[in-house]
């Protein structure tokens, strides 16, 4: 099992299900160093936070790849499922097939999970399971595209600057003329973020955070993970009013964005990622943007 750095996942996890995460790639202060070993999250909410310090993200190379991908499949693997953040958020995904048509693609399948972190990191969870339980790629695969496209990933930013520069906010550049006027809800959908909905006060934007993610969970026995790029004291909030509102949360993860996905969203950010045990209501993945009365 293989996944980029900016699906998140705890260290424990990872161990426990030999996941193999190959780092995505930060450019900070003019060095390029790898997410999660050489750049930090505090090192990237620092710089975002000082006056004239650029922060950039690169894809991993398709190199980085082909090792990860040898590697396994020396050890022992007979086949290996490569899971990874949205191809329109990201190169990775591209990076990633291009190893696998390297090595062979009847030994490695290539997913796309049309999401980042914990959007990322659930399909990965239950892919991992999945290869624990005895599945075969094809089932594994399959397992890891069913909870992404399940899993609902909300955000809220401080500022939409972040995001305007590097071209992840789609449809939420509507916004930009009102960012200092409103707090922006943003999901993603289909792979990519847009405006969910707007609302006046960050605490009425984590208010509806609860209230959408409650929504989505449906139910009894859903997986919930919380994220925050330099926001703790807001993110432990946020997770103490979820484990409230939602019953029966199967799993809870709490944790800081990595420097990839942190540069883009900025300091303050918190989120929330649901995946919920059974398929969401109709028509619940499509609401669209509605602005506070």
């Amino acid at each position: 099992m293989v996944t980029d750095s900016t699906a998140y996942l705890p260290t424990d996890v990872v161990a426990r299900y030999g996941i193999e995460v190959v780092p995505c790639y930060v450019v900070l202060a003019g060095r390029s160093g790898r997410e999660g070993e050489d750049v930090t999250p505090e090192d990237v909410a620092r710089a975002l936070s000082s006056r004239g310090q650029k922060v950039s993200t690169s894809r991993p190379t398709p190199g980085d790849f082909v090792a990860a991908y040898r590697r396994l499949l020396a050890g022992g693997a007979d086949r290996v499922v490569s899971i990874h953040l949205s191809a329109d958020l990201s190169g990775t995904w591209d990076a990633a097939r291009l190893a696998a048509a390297q090595v062979g693609e009847h030994l490695v399948t290539v997913v796309d999970s049309r999401s980042t972190a914990m959007g990322t990191g659930f399909a990965v969870l239950a892919a991992a399971r999945a290869a624990a339980g005895g599945a075969t790629a094809a089932e594994v695969a399959a397992d890891a595209n069913g909870t992404a496209a399940r899993t609902r990933t909300l955000f809220v930013v401080d500022t939409l600057e972040h995001l305007r520069r590097g071209g992840r906010i789609g449809a939420a550049a509507s916004l930009l003329g009102t960012a200092l006027a409103v707090k922006p809800v943003l999901h993603v959908v289909d792979g990519r973020v847009v405006p969910l909905e707007r609302v006046r006060t960050s605490a009425r934007a984590l208010s509806r955070l609860v209230q959408r993610a409650t929504e989505a969970a449906g139910g009894p026995g859903a997986a919930i993970a919380v994220h925050h790029l330099a926001a703790p004291q807001r993110a432990e909030r946020l997770a103490t009013e979820l484990r409230q509102a939602i019953p029966g949360i199967r799993e809870f993860h709490v944790s800081e964005l990595g420097a990839v996905v942190g540069a883009h969203v900025g300091p303050g950010a918190v989120g929330v990622v649901v995946a919920p045990a059974d398929e969401p209501p109709p028509g619940d993945d499509e609401d669209p943007e509605t602005p506070e009365a």
